[in-house]
């Protein structure tokens, strides 16, 4: 039973799935008072436990202490509040790189009771489309630097009406940035219910149809208060560096809340290739690092001699499986730990992981305290040990879509079906052996297959397309686009390129087809579906 909600503005508390249909949540041990702002926890809270002058966020060229972020974000809330009309349980839409100010908008948003919509830079306009129309956005938060995706969006969308600008550097020239320097110092938030939702997680399903997860303001300290205290041990003394983006909840776990819950501190970074995190790591004397596999394996050959990464005290890595290979190296040539673990945005963050001082290669680990995990069959029946079977995961946290049928094929008889092919061993460790459907996982990025066969038949020179997951030794999955040109069409390089910078044009990048082979014709049934399990057996690259 939910407990009471003090959203004035009840869109997503009226748009939770059915009780009997919400996960069984396992909630001993995390106990929170009924009257709750996560934001508050992380900032105000903080201070009052003595992390005041500690330096919270560090990124664009300044740090900010604890205090000066509960000032922040105080400001900020009381600006949303007061100047652009944000009641609780308000939508808005955030769109912004990894910077403080990115941090400080989310902090100030939820203190005004709002529920977030974290968004990648990298988005286009179709994209954020389909966020504000689901989620019925009415405000938007846009880094200045930004913007253009973002106003396209006003002439289209039923419920946009306002986008705030705000300054992602460590200046203070947006329109947002002014209206909260005026307002007066002193806490500010908006009181909210610990089981009202404060964070919408979108993601992408094999058809590309988003679909929205909703996060309660206890949700977000109960995976600090699990993962980070259990398996990473957060201290106030730790740094934490990484790659994933905030708008995911890997990243806004891993360098927001993490940090943050226990006074620790965290270096943003906008741009975090693997040269940037190593000398990041160095600059910083970083502590905990996160990031996907395909970083790790690009770290270790981007690694000149003299690196210096002793202040590590350990790698996290998800977004997909850790090879054995990139894990054996990593610890060869570091000395360091690296930690798999398997999370999912339904989830919020990882729920199965290895241990600091229990990490196995090419195992995924064991249960976060307070979560379960067994291997099952289509029936749900748990199957024996070694056999392969789908993940089945319960614990304090658990999918709710927001007004979506598909909830009921993720949630069956209270355990959550992530989606993914597993196998535990006889000694309880779990292990990936692949994803249950066709949701193509490159680079830490999920990647749905037809959005990226959509965007390419959009090309007046193509007349079909297949897109698949290929392996490829660097990325370890890629996107591979199988395409049939219109008659008088040459396929050549040239062409090949073209279609991908294309496709970089009319949907977020980082989904464009690495490889582009050319055919006559696509393997199909007699009723003309694509057989795309007969491209991935040819895999070309």
């Amino acid at each position: 039973m939910l407990g009471p909600s003090l959203h004035i503005d009840s869109f997503c508390r009226d748009r939770l799935p059915p009780e009997d249909c919400q996960p069984a949540y396992l909630l001993d041990g995390f106990d929170y008072p009924e009257r709750l702002n996560a934001a508050v926890e992380l900032t105000d809270r903080m201070v009052e436990r003595g992390f005041g002058d500690r330096i919270a966020l560090t990124g664009q060229g300044r740090s900010r202490t604890y205090a000066e972020l509960s000032d922040w974000t105080s400001r900020i809330a009381r600006a949303l509040v007061e100047d652009y009309g944000v009641v609780p349980g308000s939508r808005i839409l955030i769109r912004a790189a990894n910077t403080p100010a990115l941090v400080a908008c989310w902090l100030g948003a939820t203190k005004a009771g709002a529920v977030v919509v974290n968004t990648m830079p990298l988005l286009r306009k179709k994209e954020l489309l389909q966020h504000t129309e689901k989620a019925q956005v009415a405000l938007a938060l846009c880094d200045m630097r930004m913007l253009d995706e973002m106003e396209a969006c006003l002439a289209d969308s039923a419920h946009l009406k306002r986008i705030v600008a705000f300054d992602g550097t460590k200046g203070l020239e947006g329109e947002l940035d002014r209206a909260a320097a005026a307002k007066p110092e002193g806490p500010f938030w908006v009181e909210t219910g610990r089981d009202d939702v404060a964070l919408l997680g979108f993601t992408s399903g094999s058809t590309g149809v988003p679909k929205a997860t909703m996060h309660f303001h206890r949700d977000l300290l109960i995976v600090a208060d699990a993962y980070a205290r259990e398996v990473l041990d957060v201290r106030p003394e730790d740094v934490f560096v990484g790659s994933p983006p905030l708008a995911f909840t890997f990243g806004l776990g891993g360098l927001a809340i993490f940090p943050l819950r226990f006074g620790a501190s965290s270096v943003l970074l906008e741009k975090a290739a693997p040269a940037d995190l190593i000398g990041i790591i160095q600059a910083h004397r970083a502590t905990i690092c996160f990031t996907a596999p395909t970083a790790y394996r690009a770290m270790l050959a981007a690694m000149k001699e003299g690196a210096d990464l002793s202040s590590l005290r350990c790698a996290v890595s998800a977004g997909e499986t850790l090879p054995a290979p990139v894990f054996e190296a990593w610890v060869a040539c570091t000395g360091k730990p690296i930690l798999d673990g398997i999370g999912a945005t339904e989830m919020l963050h990882i729920f199965l992981s290895n241990r600091l001082d229990d990490a196995r290669p090419g195992v995924t680990g064991k249960p976060v305290t307070g979560y379960q995990a067994k291997v099952v069959d289509r029936s749900q029946a748990e199957v024996p040990r070694g056999t392969p079977g789908l993940l089945a995961v319960r614990g304090p946290v658990g999918c709710r879509y927001m007004d979506d049928a598909r909830q009921a094929d993720y949630v069956r008889g209270g355990w959550n079906l992530t989606g993914d092919t597993f196998i535990q061993d006889e000694d309880g460790y779990f292990r990936f052996a692949a994803r249950a459907d066709d949701m193509i996982v490159s680079s830490g990025y999920n990647i749905a297959g037809p959005e990226v066969e959509a965007a390419l038949l959009a090309h007046p020179d193509v007349a079909e397309c297949g897109v698949i997951g290929a392996p490829d030794g660097a990325r370890g999955i890629i996107v591979q686009a199988h395409v049939v040109l219109r008659p008088g069409i040459a396929p050549c390089e040239i062409k090949a390129q073209e279609l991908q910078e294309f496709v970089k044009r009319s949907i977020a990048p980082y989904k464009y087809p690495r490889s582009v082979i050319f055919t006559e014709a696509l393997p199909k049934t007699e009723s003309g579906k694509i057989q795309r399990y007969r491209l991935k057996e040819q895999q070309q690259l």
